[in-house]
């Protein structure tokens, strides 16, 4: 985990999250998912979630499931 903490240095969330391969793009969706379960149960404010990880990479896969079933 932490692997894609920080797409600031590569370009916006939505390019980094489209370049990505279908694996590697839900291996992303459940660290998020994963850290967003560990700061809830630890209740850590220092460290800061952000929400539109999940979103952009929500959109990504329901695109690519649209885009496929078209062919």
């Amino acid at each position: 985990m932490g692997q894609y903490a920080s797409f600031n240095d590569h370009g916006s969330l939505e390019e980094q999250v489209k370049s990505l391969a279908d694996e590697e793009l839900l291996d992303f969706w459940e660290e998020t998912q994963q850290l967003a379960k560990m700061l809830d149960q630890d209740e850590q404010t220092d460290i800061e979630y952000n929400p539109e990880y999940e979103r952009v990479i929500l959109q990504e896969l329901q695109y690519r499931t649209c885009y496929k079933g078209q062919f």
